[in-house]
């Protein structure tokens, strides 16, 4: 039974960088899909810049092309705060207790994950692949209950994972993209090519998003 990858994110807008990572994740763990969830109303930074129904479009239309990678609305569909376990939970309904699920997180987002909505829960649900910077020692940075938990769950290869409860650093390509600097470059009117897919700038250009600076 091949892994399913969960990739959430506000993708505001989805780029090269998001990109980059789930492939990787995909070839390292041998994941025959990726889910890309965008988050409708994520509790953990303020209100998306852009409407959830051109976010998840301009998923759809990055991903277009590879048979492994597919967009999920549940997020955006909810109506109410965006908890990854919500949507882990309802996911595990689904797939049943035996599919094996990884959870792809950059460093940054994991070393917050004591700050999200029932964090020890989405141990029992799902692994968690998070993409190492090269060279960081990532345990330094950890806080003492995530590293606590990190000691007693991190294997060396996802091949030694079950379903969920294991946590694994894999090195990923760095591409050091920004959706914020992506913003602030088309609100002056300047080139984002090359950052993210054409067929999400024509989409951006299309609808006139991202045309005013951040207040």
């Amino acid at each position: 039974m091949q892994a399913i990858g969960i990739f959430g994110g506000t993708f505001d807008p989805i780029h090269f960088g998001h990109l980059r990572l789930a492939e990787e994740m995909a070839e390292g763990l041998g994941l025959g899909r990726v889910l890309f969830i965008p988050a409708g109303q994520p509790p953990h930074r303020g209100a998306p810049r852009t409407a959830a129904s051109h976010r998840l479009e301009m998923v759809r239309r990055a991903i277009s092309g590879n048979p492994r990678f597919d967009a999920d609305a549940r997020e955006v569909e909810r109506p109410r705060p965006s908890y990854t376990v919500d949507t882990l939970t309802a996911l595990r309904a689904e797939l049943g207790n035996d599919q094996p699920l990884w959870l792809l997180l950059g460093a940054d987002a994991f070393l917050e994950l004591p700050t999200w909505h029932e964090w020890r829960r989405l141990f029992d649900l799902a692994n968690i692949a998070v993409a190492a910077r090269p060279g960081a020692q990532q345990s330094d940075a950890m806080p003492d209950p995530l590293k606590s938990e990190v000691l007693q769950r991190q294997v060396a290869d996802g091949s030694a994972a079950g379903p969920a409860g294991s946590v694994l650093w894999r090195a990923t390509t760095p591409l050091d993209i920004s959706a914020t600097v992506i913003r602030d470059t088309l609100a002056r009117h300047g080139s984002a090519r090359y950052l993210l897919p054409d067929a999400v700038l024509d989409y951006i250009h299309e609808h006139q998003l991202y045309t005013h600076y951040e207040h």
